[in-house]
């Protein structure tokens, strides 16, 4: 069996929070931020909104995308660090919207590493037949979780998400001449990290959501290593040369961390797809978010070899190879 994307969509929330409209919150500018992070500006929730309202309408588009629906799909699994709610799973929220009374739906939890982790999930079930036909959703309002005192964070992050649908096809169902598909996940984490990148809060130690804390200079050079790593392993394990692949659509945390990582692969510009200046740090929905984009704007293609990446908070990080 090969995991094979069928649709892709994505959503943003309509508020856009500039650059000039976050130095009248906190001190900074347009120039500070675009320096040191390349964002101009994020999409932020409105009041009312929430995780799974922004995976619905994904989910919407990834399945109109495919031309299905929801009773062609028997699972959901969304990636997220902001559920609606500490339980029931978002996923499970998003099933009952959909209307599907089928199948199965439950959240995975790996910070903005959660999509890659979603996709190994994902590609696992459905190659050994525990599913036919998935939505996996990368969600967030991390705008909920940002302590806006703190301008080495709150300047970081949007709210967004994005979705694919994934079948399982028989690979003797394929043409010879059509290869696409998950050719192979790569995930790792390292929990000795975690003060470096974590939330202050939760229901077992403070009974409190808690605010997103960071030591921005520590995670920029574990990222800029572990993510030029996992890249290797998983284009390595795919029997893949790095120099064959058309696209990288990495994680869009910080644009000088996708620059310093291409730069150390030896890869073009142009052939990394980047939305950090309109999206900011939309944690497991940035993948997908950015996949979109390209998608839709004709870059990437069927047939094409794109390499997905990610790096969060745990540590986690991971790599996703495929042909589109």
């Amino acid at each position: 069996m090969r995991a094979v994307i069928r649709g892709i969509g994505s959503f943003l929330p309509q508020r856009v929070m500039t650059n000039l409209e976050m130095s009248e919150i906190v001190e900074t500018s347009d120039a500070w931020i675009q320096e040191r992070t390349g964002i101009r500006e994020r999409h932020i929730a409105d009041e009312g909104q929430f995780t799974s309202d922004l995976g619905y309408e994904a989910a919407l588009k990834a399945l109109q995308d495919a031309g299905m629906t929801a009773d062609d799909i028997d699972l959901i699994v969304v990636a997220t660090s902001t559920p609606d709610l500490t339980f029931p799973a978002t996923a499970t929220m998003i099933q009952e919207r959909l209307g599907m009374r089928h199948g199965a739906a439950f959240d995975i939890q790996a910070v903005c590493s959660g999509f890659i982790y979603g996709m190994h999930v994902t590609n696992a079930l459905l190659k050994s037949g525990g599913a036919k036909r998935a939505l996996l959703i990368g969600a967030e309002t991390f705008s909920r979780i940002l302590d806006w005192t703190d301008r080495g964070t709150c300047v970081l992050f949007g709210d967004g998400a994005g979705a694919v649908v994934i079948e399982a096809v028989e690979e003797g169902a394929l043409l010879k001449e059509d290869a696409s598909g998950i050719l192979q996940t790569f995930v790792r984490s390292d929990g000795a990290h975690r003060d470096m990148l974590y939330v202050d809060g939760g229901p077992s130690r403070t009974q409190t959501v808690g605010h997103l804390r960071m030591l921005g200079n520590q995670v920029f050079k574990h990222a800029v290593t572990d993510i030029a790593q996992v890249i290797r392993d998983c284009a390595e394990q795919a029997g893949v040369d790095i120099a064959d692949i058309d696209w990288f659509v990495p994680h869009q945390a910080n644009q000088r961390i996708l620059t310093a990582v291409a730069k150390r692969l030896k890869l073009r510009p142009e052939q990394v797809i980047s939305t950090v200046a309109q999206h900011a740090n939309t944690s497991a929905a940035s993948v997908p978010l950015a996949m979109d984009t390209a998608v839709k704007d004709g870059r990437i293609k069927k047939g094409d070899l794109v390499m997905l990446e990610a790096f969060g908070g745990g540590f986690t990080w991971g790599a996703a190879l495929l042909r589109y």
